[in-house]
């Protein structure tokens, strides 16, 4: 295997308990479309569904959500789930929970049609954070008073050189997964918590 194909390094823990996917280059040209990213995102968060019922949740005809399942399907990244159908319906499930690369990685690749692919997938995840935060601050009226109360949006400036960078990102991910079966689904008053991290630099002026 080429250097540039070997698997990015993975950032996350307990990567095996929850089946969570290592993108390497040829996953990332088969995501590397905002609806296909769509997609997986839906699937993976509301689980099984068949293209009309994702056409309808994400306002796409299902001629198109049909044929990029099916592009998706070839990647390994969603099947068949045989068991829900009846007659001539095909529902699909992602094959994993989600997905884990290093875009450094990918953004010194030596194919440019990799960084180019990375850069439409960054951006897309981008754009699904903004829109998720913005569908939150547009119905946080509707939530219980707690709720309300319990959320965040915060942003830091702090001086650091790229080694406390990610030693600041590795730990925070470590807070983050000390609590991922702090809950049982099944818990009175619980709700599936969406938590952004964005570390980047600044320019100076």
């Amino acid at each position: 295997m080429p250097e540039n194909e070997k698997a990015p390094r993975p950032r996350h823990l307990g990567d095996d308990d929850r089946k969570l996917h290592t993108v390497d280059a040829r996953t990332l040209r088969a995501i590397a479309h905002p609806l296909r990213i769509r997609l997986l995102n839906a699937l993976r968060e509301f689980g099984p569904a068949t293209a009309s019922k994702l056409g309808e949740r994400l306002g796409e005809s299902s001629g198109a959500t049909s044929y990029h399942l099916r592009q998706l399907a070839d990647s390994g990244l969603v099947e068949d789930a045989p068991e829900l159908g009846k007659g001539r319906e095909r529902w699909w499930r992602a094959v994993h929970e989600g997905a884990i690369f290093e875009s450094a990685d990918f953004l010194a690749h030596t194919d440019p049609e990799v960084r180019g692919a990375i850069g439409v997938v960054m951006h897309e995840v981008a754009t699904t954070h903004a829109q998720e935060l913005n569908t939150w601050l547009g119905t946080m009226s509707e939530w219980p008073q707690e709720w309300r109360q319990s959320s965040d949006m915060s942003d830091f400036k702090v001086r650091l050189t790229p080694e406390l960078a990610r030693e600041l990102s590795a730990k925070l991910h470590a807070v983050v997964e000390s609590y991922r079966d702090a809950v049982p689904e099944d818990t009175e008053g619980s709700a599936v918590v969406r938590t952004h991290l964005h570390t980047f630099p600044r320019p100076s002026e």
